[in-house]
């Protein structure tokens, strides 16, 4: 097989329940020389008189040489062909917080940003899942008297730990330094190890971290509070804080959520809201079983971002886990009409984060999309037509991968 190259992108998506791959050998930038490209079982090899590129595939992964087809050229991208593979499926995702915590040992809540200590020595009794967040509106077709459930808030007591979609519901009496009136509403709170709270008789309730000042969540009653995962590290006492980067740690925790969310509900569209129910980003699940696998000369164009450059230190050849989603922007705004209809649909989910998170996934997003090849970036005339409603992603729609860190 041979091209034209000077500097050569290679693009590798594996799709673990289709057995099959797509490949993408960048176009030339310049210049026209010979391009060599070897595939074997284990690995890629792109050869050109100025050098060498090679990927080697992961342990779980196997090509099929003869089964290259589909070979064509995309103007402003490349060639791609598609291979048949062997892969084994993905690990269970497992969410480090129902990790840590259904093991019944004393946990240590840490702010993600800092390392910062919130809760320290937490024995967490019962660890329970909370019930959709229309589940009072579904009560009624399923019994056949009042509803025993009406004005009986899920609080969880001492030593529990209620999980939600995107956040966990503890009980934080015992760690107070000293009492606070009951149902008063707090201003911002300073939360540490050493004094846990600052209380002041005002109506804001946020939950701030007093090393780092990111918001880590809100106070729900006088003795409950509301962390958002994205913003916490649960870790059992005996271990260390993790180091793990932002966005690193951010995108694993919403894949973690799409992945769960729609196996669980069948569902696969998503709004983004802050704390304030404003919309931020339109989320289109595709799929949750790829492997991206590329060279390092793929990413050396594009712009750092301090707070993606964790993503681009890989070796050459890196391997990620991901799924695959279109998005949409609301900032701005943008596509509000869109956002409304999604809103009044209930095949839609919610998930709702701190504002300034929602910003982080959206550059996330918009850094990822970036460093795709540009045939992958959009999709115009991607329409889909209900039988009870239209739900239309029109215009440029952008794909997008999130990184899934699976654990060890």
């Amino acid at each position: 097989m041979a091209a034209a190259a000077a500097e050569t992108r290679v693009f590798l998506e594996v799709r673990r329940r289709l057995q099959s791959a797509l490949l993408i050998l960048g176009e030339p930038k310049e210049g026209g020389v010979p391009l060599d490209v070897s595939v074997t079982p284990s690995s890629l090899q792109v050869k050109t008189p100025t050098g060498c590129t090679e990927l080697r595939l992961p342990a779980e992964v196997r090509l099929a040489p003869s089964s290259c087809h589909g070979l064509r050229y995309v103007a402003g991208d490349g060639l791609h062909l598609r291979l048949q593979t062997q892969a084994d499926f993905s690990p269970k995702l497992v969410s480090m917080f129902n990790q840590s915590s259904q093991a019944q040992e004393c946990c240590t809540f840490y702010c993600q940003s800092c390392g910062e200590v919130i809760i320290r020595d937490r024995k967490l009794l019962r660890v329970l899942p909370l019930p959709s967040e229309n589940w009072g509106a579904l009560v009624g077709e399923w019994c056949c008297h009042p509803d025993p459930f009406a004005n009986k808030p899920l609080h969880p007591q001492e030593n529990d730990c209620f999980i939600g979609d995107t956040f966990v519901l503890v009980n934080l009496r015992s760690d107070l330094w000293q009492p606070r009136p009951e149902l008063v509403p707090l201003e911002t709170h300073c939360l540490s190890s050493e004094n846990h709270f600052q209380l002041k008789p005002k109506a804001n309730t946020k939950v701030i971290c007093k090393r780092c000042k990111v918001m880590l969540g809100e106070t729900m009653s006088s003795e409950t509070t509301k962390f958002y995962m994205t913003e916490i590290i649960i870790q059992p006492s005996e271990r260390n804080f993790p180091i793990i980067p932002r966005s690193r740690f951010v995108q694993s925790v919403i894949a973690q959520c799409l992945v769960e969310l729609s196996s669980a509900r069948s569902t696969f569209r998503f709004t983004v809201q802050g704390q304030d129910g404003k919309a931020y980003i339109l989320l289109w699940l595709l799929n949750s079983d790829s492997l991206v696998i590329e060279s390092l000369g793929s990413s050396k164009s594009i712009k750092k971002f301090p707070l993606l450059e964790d993503i681009l230190e890989a070796d050459s050849g890196s391997a990620w886990n991901a799924v695959k989603v279109l998005y949409q922007p609301c900032i701005k705004s943008r596509n509000q009409s869109l956002a409304r209809s999604w809103d009044s649909d209930i095949s839609v989910h919610s998930l709702t984060l701190p504002s300034a998170t929602c910003l982080e996934l959206l550059l996330i997003l918009s850094r990822n999309n970036a460093s795709l090849p540009p045939s992958l970036r959009c999709m115009n005339s991607f329409q889909l037509e209900s039988k009870n409603a239209p739900h239309t992603f029109r215009g440029n729609k952008q794909g997008s991968y999130i990184v899934i860190s699976l654990p060890n």
